[in-house]
């Protein structure tokens, strides 16, 4: 009999997938920036139930007042879908419009139920905290358009010429495949890096409880200076190859545009993971952060404050961690007290200007085989 895993967001799994170009083609088409591409996936592949398009105005402003969308379910950021003003123009009410990438081609279709003016400043403020255009989140939405277009989409092609595609699972896949191998409960982890030591100790702490843990890097739209995702890959598959018990641990990427919004991303990150049908999801220092813009545990007091039964996934909370010398081990504050110069703990600059010099950092912060593919790519870059 099959394990019943934890229910999607809003009770069902949304599928806009699976639709035929139209036969009539639309009056106008639309080209959908890096972020919005991402977001259609991820509507349309379900991860962001219970979405079936992209927010009118009711839902974009409940979510930015209260967290909630209009149907009473907890969300954290809007997900519009913004124009410049002469497209705009060009679409009415009711209007079938087509969605294409950023070369033209066919992704899909929205019908136009709804047009409205969104308010960035209001967005920047309750979604990011700030207003600083030098934050990448609130950059891309300061430059996105001034008016929205909602309504239910209808996806022909997810993506064309997409990444890693043994590993990219939707949410109805990875149910699958939780369903296949017995698992009933699952840990996610969230990144946008290669795994350290702290991570790898995390996910493992994580795993004691639960039948399975998903390592579920993000691979959408990121900001310059990260890593490229290529590379990341090749980090995830050796660490796990070396270093996981594979009948307990599985890898799968997931399409979504990276908005730096931590606390508030967080929520987001747990809901997505809640529909690929994970049970528990692994919330630690600075989640979906960026620069100083968060509070160091800010994410975790937001998810604590969510009302009772908001969401079905529960968070695995975790202080900061470290080797330390003395107890042989990683350690917390909660495990181990703090000895001063005890702990190894390196910053990310020392740690790139480590790999791009050709050294391993020590292995009590990352793997040799890690460092070794970072070596090579920060090799690459001169």
């Amino acid at each position: 009999m099959a394990h019943k895993l934890v229910e999607p967001h809003g009770g069902k799994l949304v599928d806009r997938t699976g639709h035929k170009p139209d036969a009539t083609a639309p009056k106008v088409s639309i080209p959908l920036t890096e972020w919005q591409q991402c977001d259609l996936e991820m509507i349309g592949i379900g991860a962001m139930s219970p979405l079936e398009g992209f927010m009118g105005e009711a839902d974009y402003n409940g979510v930015c007042d209260n967290m909630k969308l209009a149907s009473g379910a907890t969300w954290s950021i809007p997900i519009p879908l913004a124009v410049d003003d002469a497209t705009a123009g060009k679409v009415g009410v009711g209007d079938r419009v087509q969605l294409n990438d950023d070369q033209g081609r066919l992704l899909g279709y929205i019908t136009v139920k709804e047009k409205y003016r969104q308010d960035k400043k209001k967005c920047a403020t309750k979604a990011f905290g700030t207003e600083d255009v030098a934050h990448p989140g609130v950059k891309n939405l300061m430059t996105s358009g001034d008016t929205c277009l909602a309504g239910p989409i209808d996806v022909v092609t997810l993506r064309h010429n997409p990444m890693f595609t043994s590993h990219r699972l939707t949410p109805k896949q990875t149910r699958a495949e939780f369903e296949k191998r017995g698992w009933k409960t699952i840990v996610a982890f969230q990144t946008r890096n290669p795994i350290h030591r702290a991570h790898e100790y995390l996910t493992k702490c994580a795993q004691e409880i639960v039948d399975g843990l998903l390592i579920h890097p993000l691979m959408g739209a990121t900001k310059d200076g990260d890593i490229p995702p290529e590379v990341r890959m090749k980090c995830y598959e050796v660490l796990i190859e070396k270093y996981y018990h594979h009948e307990h641990t599985m890898l799968a990427v997931m399409p979504a545009a990276m908005r730096y919004a931590g606390p508030k991303e967080c929520v987001l990150h747990a809901i997505l993971r809640q529909n690929y049908g994970c049970s528990h999801f692994i919330v630690g220092r600075d989640h979906a952060g960026v620069g100083t813009y968060y509070g160091t545990y800010a994410a975790q007091e937001t998810m604590d404050s969510l009302p009772p039964g908001s969401l079905k996934i529960t968070p695995l909370k975790f202080e900061n961690t470290a080797w330390s010398k003395a107890a042989g081990g990683m350690v917390s504050d909660k495990t181990f007290p703090a000895i001063e110069g005890d702990r190894i703990a390196l910053s990310g600059t020392k740690v790139r200007e480590m790999l791009a010099s050709g050294q391993r950092p020590p292995v009590e912060f990352s793997r040799p085989e890690v460092a070794d593919i970072l070596i090579e790519f920060y090799r690459q870059q001169k």
